[in-house]
């Protein structure tokens, strides 16, 4: 009985000391393995989030350079023929500039010469998302764009201030008019006529020596015959596009081939955006299908 109760008792110190812990050799196994899944699982999921902040600046820059390039497009095709004209001060901006059309149709009685001035014109009426209006200027066969940024306080000419305007419900015809008695120097040969309130300029300008920006700029004065405005004479301008990586002075963004007889104008837009260090170029051509 006392060698079984010695040998129960034997058993059970042993089996106490092997509970009390772990040895140094399993501690430091444990501490490596530990340390290799906190190394693992970091690296993971530090690569994880380098993936997703690169893909969303990439997804980032790619948004804004498409609103950019379809904002320009809609303005380009949208604009008053011949109207459209660039500027390049060499290495700081290059601007293009046009003027919008506000509203269009065909005039029915305008004293155009050779026919005698008068202060009233009879136009038909214009679509009704885009009405002529008595805040617009009318103008009428414009062939260089001296025709279109020019003033309108003459008596004679191609651009004239619009006084008052009556849209008649019967004959579907506009009663316009002028604020003095005008007289439009030309004759469109298809009739028509284009409203228009203001222009608008697109502009790459220099921010450092490797990156430039798109601005746009609206309601400035644009009654300046011989030269575009520079950007810093229109006023507050709204951010279109940034990380553009074009030279302007030897690898311009933009350009611009006038029409002729046989072709429309046609607006060549170049911007080179750096991507994450890589360079996304695009080759956007913009015919200005609109004619006077």
């Amino acid at each position: 009985m006392s060698k079984a109760l010695t040998f129960a008792l034997r058993r059970n110190r042993k089996m106490a000391c092997k509970s009390r812990g772990f040895t140094l050799v399993e501690m430091v196994t444990v501490v490596i393995i530990l340390g290799i899944l906190v190394l693992g699982v970091s690296s993971f999921l530090i690569f994880g989030s380098r993936i997703f902040i690169d893909s969303t600046s990439v997804e980032q820059v790619m948004s804004q350079s498409r609103f950019a390039i379809e904002r320009m497009t809609r303005d380009i095709r949208n604009a008053v023929p011949n109207s459209i004209r660039v500027r390049s001060s060499g290495n700081d901006w290059q601007c293009i500039e046009m003027m919008p059309i506000a509203s269009s149709a065909s005039y029915i009685l305008a004293p155009v010469g050779p026919l005698p001035a008068a202060n009233t014109a009879i136009v038909m009426q214009a679509s009704n998302s885009a009405p002529l209006t008595k805040d617009q200027q009318l103008l009428i066969y414009p062939l260089r764009p001296a025709d279109v940024y020019t003033s309108a306080n003459g008596t004679t000419g191609k651009l004239f201030s619009i006084k008052e305007v009556t849209n008649s419900a019967l004959t579907n015809a506009t009663n316009v008019e002028f604020d003095k008695t005008v007289q439009f120097s030309e004759m469109s040969p298809r009739q028509r006529y284009f409203g228009v309130t203001g222009a608008v300029s697109y502009c790459f300008e220099k921010v450092t020596d490797e990156l430039a920006q798109l601005n746009r700029y609206t309601g400035y004065g644009f009654n300046n015959p011989i030269n575009q405005p520079a950007p810093a004479n229109m006023g507050p301008a709204v951010l279109m596009a940034e990380n553009i990586v074009n030279t302007i002075a030897t690898n311009n963004p933009m350009a611009y081939t006038p029409g002729t007889l046989q072709n429309n104008s046609m607006v060549h837009l170049n911007p080179l955006f750096d991507v994450q260090g890589q360079a996304l170029q695009y080759h956007h051509q913009v015919q200005v299908i609109n004619v006077p």
